[in-house]
C-alpha cells in the first residue's frame, strides 16, 4: 500500500467523519464549519494522490479504480446529505448521481474492450463545479448572503447542465464502445 493509495483511502474514511458532522442536528455553526474542512480536505486529496502517484511512479491499478470511486462516494454522499436536508432538490441529485454511476458502466464496458478513457476537460470542470456547489452549500451563516437561494440554485443549474454534457460527450466520443456491447 503505497502513499497515493492510503491518502485515497484516508478520502474514503473523511466521508464517514463529514456526514456525521453535517447530518448532526442541530447544525450549528461549529458544525457547519467542521463539515466544511472535512469536505474541503477530502477534496484536496483528489489532488495530491494523483500528483504524487504519477510523480513517484507510483500509479497502481487500485488507485486507478479506488481514485475516481472515492471522488464519487465523496461527492455523492455530500449531495445525499443535502437532499436529505433539503439543501439541494431531488431532481438534481437524480441527475448528478445519475451521470456518476453511467460513467461508471460506461468505464467498465470500455475496460473489458481493453480501452482505458481517461477523464475529459468537460469532466474536470463537472468535478470542479460540484466541489464549488459543495463548498458554496456547506457555507455556514455569516458567509452566506441575501441571495444565497438565486446562487445556490445558479450553482445547482450550472452543475447539473455539465453534468449532462459531459456524459454526453463520454458518450459520443466513445460510441465504438457500444458496437461491441
Amino acid at each position: 500500500m503505497n502513499l497515493p493509495n492510503k491518502i485515497t483511502l484516508l478520502r474514503v474514511v473523511l466521508i464517514p467523519a463529514f456526514l456525521v458532522v453535517y447530518l448532526a442536528q442541530p447544525l450549528g455553526a461549529l458544525n457547519a464549519w467542521v463539515a466544511l474542512v472535512l469536505f474541503v480536505v477530502a477534496a484536496v486529496t483528489d489532488a495530491i494522490d494523483g500528483y504524487l502517484a504519477r510523480k513517484m511512479g507510483l500509479v497502481t491499478n487500485f488507485g486507478k479504480l479506488m481514485d475516481p470511486l472515492a471522488d464519487k462516494m465523496l461527492v455523492c454522499a455530500a449531495f445525499i446529505a443535502f437532499t436529505a436536508t433539503g439543501s439541494l432538490p431531488a431532481w438534481a441529485t437524480i441527475i448528478l448521481i445519475s451521470r456518476e454511476f453511467y460513467i461508471s458502466g460506461l468505464r467498465q464496458l470500455a475496460l473489458e474492450q481493453k480501452i482505458v478513457l481517461a477523464a475529459s476537460t468537460s469532466a474536470k470542470i463537472k468535478t470542479a463545479s460540484q466541489i464549488v456547489l459543495v463548498i458554496y452549500l456547506l457555507l455556514p451563516y455569516p458567509f452566506t448572503f441575501l441571495f444565497f437561494e438565486s446562487v445556490a440554485l445558479a450553482l445547482i443549474i450550472i452543475t447539473a447542465i455539465i453534468s449532462i454534457y459531459s456524459a454526453a460527450e463520454y458518450t459520443w466520443r466513445n460510441k465504438h464502445i457500444f458496437k461491441d456491447a
